[in-house]
């Protein structure tokens, strides 16, 4: 009886929804955030004012490297004195709520994952994992210790090494340590996996291991699509925040806070997805511009600039970037910022759906004739986004520099250019207590599009009272009844071979507002999981099922 009841269900569920494929959730609003009432995502895990959060005392000192599997559990706080290296294919898991404290004692003190082994940090929206600084509050400096480094087997565009950069084409180093196969990278599996990494925050990262040569809050030297990169705060970095060399991973829900370069960097043919990130400066912290200018974006195909393989053609969407100048074009910073994006080095970088406001001179820069070429070909994408509060040009050459009165190629992209940032987003000048949705009457309420090529290809779709993403033959009659719920719905489901099975719940935004299940073991066969969701608000969620055998995910509607 039950199976023709989930047989019924299955066939009048299936019969009102179309497939729901790829990695980008569509949104009408620009930027990083919905409109009110909506909740930003960054609200409880995320911290404003880390120079004086108080941090408990370790528990335990990690003084070398991480060779077996390991778990740092719940309730530990753990002194990184080491420049450790989690390595021999091991896999080291961080319990939600754990504090890592890096050793500003010891010399270039960080994690290392390297290529093989994997870092499972999952925190979760109450208790985040947080990696910071083992200084007392108040006396906190970026640079502090080393930062969170990935290291993966997917492909990047690094030529064959000479002399004593002896790799293989298609592999490289992470720069400023020593040469040896635990700093090695790339390879040729996009879908690499170097573990998961949710509700994590990383502060006062970036340490100079060799002159001009610091490492960032997060570094992802090739890592593959298999990794999971979900809500992570990189906070007073020394260097960029967050950096790609090469690599397939996916993104979403990521902060760049005060950092001292760029906040997003991208080279080496990193070709990954990235939606819904907030990028906010500091006027007074920037890098030196003898050894580097300070952008929102960053990128390059590689340092040279050449046609080399995979290139450079990561998408991101749903940005909020905002600039030193504040909402004061005339505002004065520090001497080494410049740009809302400059793309560079024959990239071809795809931004859509973002704003870029309050940033020292350009909103975009489009440098030299390589990406000036690939701008016009169609292959380099800046559509649907907002330019706002951007100050005087500065001397440079190229043409695509925003001016007064912007160029053809801007505007017919199409894209919305501003003098003023006034009125686009909430309260997005105050640090400690700040609101980056969209304003009322904001221009950011609408306008963005998910329908150029290379993105569409890559977004979700939603027709009727349910969807279903990525249908395959191994995890089949997937079913979730009742739906509208108020509270509590089955989700049900034939998996062709026995798995494990984690069950999320995402809004409109695709922020997760519940874990249903997670590293659930199910047998083949018919299996069923009860989701509550009577904490959630009445409007529409997507549930996700997530497994070896395929990951599917369905509309949920909950009335109240």
């Amino acid at each position: 009886m039950k199976k023709q009841l989930l047989t019924a269900l299955s066939v009048l569920t299936l019969g009102v929804t179309v497939a729901q494929t790829g990695f980008f959730t569509p949104t009408s609003f620009r930027g990083a955030f919905a409109p009110a009432p909506t909740a930003m995502w960054t609200n409880t895990w995320t911290e404003w004012d880390p120079q004086f959060k108080v941090y408990p005392a370790p528990t335990m000192t990690v003084t070398g490297n991480i060779t077996s599997n390991t778990t740092w559990t719940t309730g530990q706080t753990v002194l990184l004195s080491a420049t450790c290296f989690v390595k021999n294919n091991v896999t080291l898991t961080i319990q939600p709520g754990v504090v890592i404290r890096g050793d500003k004692s010891v010399t270039g003190a960080g994690l290392f994952i390297t290529t093989g082994s994997k870092l499972i940090a999952n925190g979760t929206v109450s208790q985040p994992i947080v990696f910071t600084s083992d200084q007392a509050p108040g006396g906190r400096t970026a640079g502090d210790w080393g930062g969170v480094i990935l290291l993966g087997l997917a492909t990047n565009n690094s030529p064959a090494g000479t002399g004593t950069l002896t790799n293989s084409a298609g592999t490289n180093y992470i720069e400023g340590l020593p040469i040896s196969a635990d700093t090695q990278y790339g390879g040729s599996l996009d879908a690499d996996n170097s573990g998961s990494l949710q509700y994590v925050r990383i502060e006062y990262g970036g340490y100079v291991y060799q002159p001009n040569k610091e490492i960032n809050g997060l570094t992802f030297g090739a890592v593959g699509s298999g990794t999971t990169i979900d809500n992570i705060q990189v906070s007073f970095s020394n260097d960029d925040s967050f950096e790609w060399f090469g690599g397939s991973v996916n993104c979403k829900h990521l902060v760049a806070y005060r950092g001292l370069d760029d906040d997003w960097d991208t080279d080496n043919g990193y070709h990954g997805n990235v939606q819904f990130c907030l990028g906010v400066r500091d006027p007074q912290i920037s890098d030196n511009p003898s050894v580097s200018t300070s952008e929102g974006f960053e990128s390059d195909n590689d340092p040279n600039g050449t046609t080399s393989t995979p290139l450079t053609s990561a998408i991101f969407t749903n940005i909020t970037d905002i600039g030193p100048l504040r909402g004061v074009p005339t505002a004065t910073c520090a001497s080494g910022f410049q740009r809302g994006a400059r793309i560079r080095r024959n990239s071809n970088l795809k931004i859509y759906n973002s704003i870029l406001m309050d940033h020292k001179t350009r909103g975009l820069y489009v440098d030299g004739s390589l990406c000036e070429g690939n701008a016009n070909s169609g292959a380099l994408k800046f559509m649907n986004n907002i330019v706002a509060g951007y100050g005087a040009r500065a001397t440079e050459t190229g043409t695509f520099g925003i001016l007064v009165s912007p160029n053809t190629w801007i505007k017919s992209q199409p894209n919305d250019t501003l003098l003023s940032s006034a009125g686009i987003l909430t309260t997005p000048y105050n640090y400690t207590s700040p609101d980056y949705r969209p304003a009322a009457l904001s221009i950011a309420l609408a306008g963005a599009s998910f329908t150029d090529g290379p993105i569409a290809a890559n977004t979700n779709t939603v027709v009727g009272p349910n969807s279903i993403a990525g249908h395959n033959t191994e995890l089949n009659t997937v079913v979730l009844y009742p739906n509208p719920t108020a509270d509590v719905s089955s989700l049900s489901f034939n998996a062709a071979h026995s798995t494990e099975v984690s069950v999320y719940v995402s809004d409109v935004t695709g922020k997760i507002v519940l874990t249903a299940a997670e590293g659930l073991a199910m047998n083949a066969g018919q299996n069923t999981i009860s989701i509550n969701s009577a904490s959630l608000t009445a409007g529409i969620y997507f549930v996700t099922i997530k497994s070896s055998l395929g990951n599917e995910t369905l509309k949920m509607v909950i009335n109240k």
